[in-house]
Parts: structure tokens; C-alpha cells; sequence
């Protein structure tokens, strides 16, 4: 049993197999990506046990505990042995404590050689946001409503620049039509988690792109030290014609059911106004999707300039563009960035 920091724990991630031996409930809240959950409890046993460990004491909880898993070691362990590559395993619990301990204990007693993580999920969160914090040479990508920012962010990664897709990880792209032809998302910790997966394949010393966002993305939020560390950071805001932005999103959404769509719409009533959402309602109904976005983009265009600089610390750079084309705009802030020594 060798002991280990989160930085070498993840090094052998893609080699050698994570067991998350935390109750099924901690882990559907958040897990390491690529993480298999063995649970030493369930959700209910875990409950027994920590109430034991309140009201009765330490002693009484272990002593539970262990009447609980003795059954279930014959089974734990086949199915440790089956997931094993090469006979190892990494293997962590919430704290790096007693479930992790006994797992890895179990596990080296059938012949299976297991890492564990010092500090375990807990610490893997604590390094997670530390990380984000750090980042200091992100490039904030920002524009109104139907810029094609994403579309821009893939053009930049395929010119060798370093993305991080933060609607992809959210499965969804804001506003209240962006949950629209996306599937469930994840938690906020699971999305938080899939992000920094994806922060680890990239090389903080050179910059990285990411696009302008609020803390929340629908019903998840951003890591805090994240959200501190974008709007601290360098921003490129790109304008585009509202006539060419509104071709994208009808290219975007014009498939999606009209039911889905006027539902959405009424979502913004309040902001947007009764009769402004009954004209959009209409010429919804009469299928003139490029009027009903023109609409719907003086609501987004306002709400975009109030609020796009609220937080941002440093001057904005600004790219002009007079064509909706993603791999010309991204050609175009690559330059710009280049020329700022972004």
C-alpha cells in the first residue's frame, strides 16, 4: 500500500485503474473522470454508520462497519481483481481515511499492489480548484448572441491553439434556449470534474481560450476560482452584424419543434415583455424564424451589453468581423492575440 498526492495519483490514471470506494450516492454527485465506484458502503449503510459514529462513538461505528462489509469481502475483492491491470489499482474514499485504508488493505491481501490518495476526493477537489486559480494566461473569447463563439473556439484548437469547451462540459449553451437539442447535464460537481479533466491535458504555460460565460451555465456552475481567474484574465470581444448572426442561430435552432421553441420564448416574459413575446409567439407560429431571432436578439443584444464587462478587470480588445465564417474569425483573434502577446 503506497500513499500518494493528488498531481500523482491522476499521472497514473490512463495506465492503471481509479476505484471510488465512496457510497453510489457520493459518486453520481462527482467522481474522477474514468473512475469505477466499488463502494465499501451503501447509501444507507453509510447513514447507519455515521450516525453511529455521532450518537454512539468511534468504537460502536467501527464495529458496525465491520459487520457490514465482513459478508461482502469475497465479492469486493473478485471484483477489484477484475479490474486490475497488471495487479494494481488506485483507489481513494472522501478523506482518505478508514474506507480507503480497509479497500486497500483487502485488496493488497489478494495479491492486488494499490495506490492510495492522500486526502482522497476531498483533496482532489481542493487541487482541482487550486489549478483554476492558477490559470494565468486565459483568453477570454466575448460577443453577442449568434457570434459562433464556440464554432470559433474549435476553428482556434484545430490552429493549434488550447480550448476549453465549457458549453460541451455543461451540456448546455446557455440562455434559456440553450438546454434546446442538448441531453441532461451533469452535476455541478461531475462538470466541474469533466472541465479540469480536460485543463489537464493542456499546458498551462501557454494560453488557452475559453469563452466568456456568467458563473452559472443552465443549472451548473462554474468552479469560483475559475470564474475569479476569467475575469481577471485577458478578453478579445468579437462584433458581428445582427442580420449575420441571426442566419446562425436560425441554421442553429430552425430544426428544433416549434412547441420547444415557444416555450423557451415564454421563459423570458418577465425580462422581455407580454407583448414583444406575443408578436415572437406569432411569428413563430407563421414559420419566420429570421424575424422571430431579430426580435429575440434585441432582448439578448441589450441584456449582452449591460451586463458583458461587469466584472472583467482588464481593457477589452475588440475584433470587427463583417462575415459569420468561424475558421476567418478565428484566424483573425489568433492574430490579434499574437500581436498583444496574449
Amino acid at each position: 500500500m503506497q500513499f500518494v498526492g493528488v498531481k500523482d495519483f491522476l499521472l497514473q490514471h490512463h495506465a492503471i485503474p481509479i476505484v471510488d470506494v465512496r457510497s453510489p450516492g457520493e459518486f453520481v454527485d462527482g467522481h474522477i473522470l474514468g473512475a469505477y465506484n466499488l463502494p465499501l458502503f451503501t447509501d444507507e449503510e453509510r447513514a447507519k454508520v455515521g450516525t453511529a459514529y455521532t450518537h454512539v462513538g468511534k468504537s460502536e461505528a467501527i464495529e458496525l462497519g465491520l459487520e457490514i462489509v465482513g459478508p461482502k469481502m469475497n465479492a469486493l475483492a473478485k471484483k477489484a481483481k477484475s479490474l486490475a491491470v497488471s495487479g494494481r489499482l488506485n483507489i481513494h474514499c472522501w478523506r482518505g481515511g478508514m474506507r480507503s485504508e480497509k479497500m486497500a488493505w483487502l485488496f493488497d491481501l489478494v495479491g492486488i499492489e494499490t495506490v492510495v490518495l492522500k486526502g482522497g476526493y476531498k483533496a482532489f477537489r481542493q487541487q482541482l480548484m487550486d489549478d483554476f486559480h492558477n490559470l494565468d494566461r486565459l483568453i477570454i473569447l466575448q460577443g453577442p448572441t449568434g457570434s459562433g463563439k464556440t464554432a470559433i473556439l474549435h476553428e482556434l484548437e484545430n490552429l493549434g491553439e488550447q480550448i476549453l469547451d465549457l458549453e460541451y462540459r455543461a451540456n448546455h449553451k446557455g440562455s434559456a434556449f440553450g438546454a434546446l437539442g442538448m441531453g441532461e447535464q451533469p452535476t455541478t460537481a461531475q462538470f466541474q470534474n469533466e472541465l479540469y479533466d480536460d485543463l489537464l491535458k493542456l499546458n498551462p504555460s501557454k494560453r488557452i481560450w475559453i469563452e466568456s460565460e456568467s458563473l452559472s451555465i443552465g443549472r451548473v456552475y462554474l468552479p469560483q476560482t475559475l470564474w475569479d481567474a476569467m475575469n481577471r484574465s485577458s478578453v478579445i470581444e468579437i462584433e458581428i452584424e445582427k442580420s449575420v448572426r441571426a442566419k446562425r442561430i436560425v441554421k442553429e435552432y430552425g430544426h428544433i419543434d416549434k412547441n420547444l421553441l415557444a416555450s423557451s420564448i415564454e421563459k423570458i416574459q418577465s425580462r422581455f415583455g407580454g407583448d414583444r413575446v406575443k408578436k415572437a409567439l406569432l411569428l413563430l407560429d407563421e414559420g419566420r424564424l429570421e424575424e422571430v431571432t431579430m426580435l429575440l436578439l434585441e432582448y439578448y443584444d441589450k441584456s449582452y451589453t449591460f451586463s458583458k464587462n461587469k466584472y472583467k478587470e482588464k481593457e477589452v480588445a475588440t475584433l470587427s468581423s463583417n462575415t459569420g465564417d468561424p475558421l476567418g474569425n478565428a484566424i483573425k483573434l489568433q492574430k490579434i492575440a499574437d500581436e498583444l502577446k496574449l
